[in-house]
């Protein structure tokens, strides 16, 4: 079934700096998952399986593919919708630096609710994590994350100490580096703009 998953989206082998901050030898291309419901719709319906017991009264997803994800596993679970956006800081070295922020108009919607976070893919997790950080923020109780696809066991640790678990369609393994620790940089590779 991972083969299906990642089939739906195009990958690139190299040297990349993620959102995170981390280093990989692997790129996915994600903006078209979405372009064509017909074929992500077997994989959000599991993945609504999944989140449907944990009694959420919203899902939110960071912009862009968190929020398309959020949107159709909103209306699968008959729950609201929400998104946040990305907000990287002006300055500043070091892992975990991309903020998002709710729209403002949202923020006090989401107080005492139960909340999904969901991504399409989730590697270090930067995105769902600041998304959890900016739910928390405004009064909302994150109780599971959710993506179509987990790659690698880095954003585990985070959510396993909050008591969040992780539901996910498909998991596979994933190259992931701190920038000191990383070999490719280590020979003298490039970084490639994704």
């Amino acid at each position: 079934m991972s083969a299906d998953v990642l089939s739906l989206a195009s990958r690139r082998h190299g040297h990349f700096r993620l959102e995170s901050g981390h280093h990989s030898n692997l790129w996915l291309d994600l903006e078209g998952l979405f372009v064509q419901p017909a074929p992500v719709r077997p994989f959000v319906t599991r993945l609504a399986r999944a989140l449907r017991p944990h009694k959420v009264a919203g899902v939110c997803g960071p912009l862009v593919g968190g929020a398309f994800l959020a949107q159709l596993l909103a209306a699968a679970l008959k729950v609201e919708f929400f998104f946040t956006e990305r907000v990287m800081p002006g300055e500043g070295e070091g892992l975990y630096q991309a903020q998002y922020h709710l729209p403002p108009a949202a923020r006090s919607r989401v107080r005492d609710k139960r909340f999904a976070i969901v991504d399409d893919a989730i590697s270090a997790g930067s995105a769902v994590r600041a998304t959890y950080t900016e739910l928390q923020g405004h009064g909302a109780e994150p109780v599971v994350i959710g993506a179509l696809l987990v790659m690698g066991a880095a954003a585990s640790p985070y959510f396993a100490e909050r008591g969040v678990p992780i539901e996910a369609v498909t998991r596979v393994p994933f190259d992931l580096w701190m920038p000191a620790e990383c070999p490719l940089c280590a020979s003298g590779q490039a970084l490639a703009d994704p």
